[in-house]
């Protein structure tokens, strides 16, 4: 089980945007990646296309590895764990505060 997800706020902890902060916008589980708004830029050359009558060089966000990035809880980062609550529900619990994130 991942502990990120989508829509989590993230900050990136090594590569080249080493310390940018985004959100979540979609987790790639099977190769354990992850694309943050806003982070890993990449230029794309695309063709004209029905959606894209224009053409050109578009920038667009590329995954990064999940290892690379970490959870931000009230604006710090924080490891993660989970935590069975009496009523059996399974929460992600911040691991600097112990605050239960949901």
């Amino acid at each position: 089980m991942l502990k990120i997800k989508k829509g989590d706020t993230v900050r990136v902890i090594a590569g080249k945007d080493k310390d940018k902060e985004g959100k979540v916008l979609a987790i790639d589980r099977e190769n354990h990646r992850v694309l943050v708004d806003g982070v890993n830029k990449v230029t794309k050359h695309t063709k004209p296309s029905v959606m894209n009558q224009q053409g050109g060089i578009i920038q667009k966000e590329a995954p990064i590895d999940i290892s690379n990035v970490m959870y931000l809880h009230k604006g710090q980062p924080t490891r993660i764990g989970f935590k069975i609550l009496e009523d059996g529900r399974k929460v992600r619990v911040a691991k600097k505060t112990g605050d239960v994130i949901d």
